[in-house]
């Protein structure tokens, strides 16, 4: 009897059930927007090489002629060198910086080695350095050189404090520099 009542049973329910599956219609729409996509792949594809043919027509005709453009002369070489977490203030070194921008490297080493102020020896080892690097890496005379950029920009910051009176603190502020120059051949 168990066994009737169950046939019955798995009988209804197929009865209740179409033959045929329907997918819901989120499912179905992912296959249509991939088939949608196929298609226009295809027909993108075909304009793109229909393009290319109408443009390599249209160009040839224009290459043949296009007179040929002369070369432009090459850019001097610049040399650079760097010098980062300089212990001196930017604002400082500037000041010196503005000095020797743009001069010979002969006359800026005049200056620098003469100069009373802090940020002057500094910068000057960085002129050596970046003339030097113009004689073993471009092969140039170094003290045929100028200093075309020089440029100072501000580092982190070491912060420190000092104990005043009443037992407060004030903040003293360390700064440091990021010191670039770049040097160029003088033009004869």
């Amino acid at each position: 009897m168990a066994d009737e009542k169950k046939d019955k049973k798995a009988a209804k329910s197929a009865a209740k059930k179409p033959a045929a599956k329907k997918e819901p219609k989120a499912k179905r729409a992912p296959a249509k927007k991939a088939a949608a996509k196929k298609d226009s792949k295809a027909k993108g594809k075909e304009k793109k090489a229909a393009g290319k043919k109408e443009s390599k027509a249209k160009k040839e005709p224009a290459k043949k002629a296009a007179p040929k453009k002369a070369k432009k002369p090459a850019a001097p070489p610049v040399v650079k060198a760097k010098a980062r977490y300089v212990r001196i203030a930017p604002r400082k070194a500037r000041l010196i910086a503005d000095q020797v921008r743009g001069m010979h490297i002969e006359q800026a080493r005049a200056l620098l080695e003469f100069s009373p102020r802090g940020a002057a020896h500094p910068i000057h080892k960085l002129i050596n350095s970046a003339a030097a690097n113009a004689e073993n890496n471009h092969d140039l005379i170094g003290d045929e050189m100028r200093v075309s950029s020089i440029t100072v920009d501000e580092g982190p910051t070491l912060r420190r404090f000092r104990p005043r009176a009443m037992g407060r603190a004030t903040p003293i502020n360390k700064r440091t520099s990021h010191i670039a120059v770049a040097l160029t051949p003088v033009e004869d």
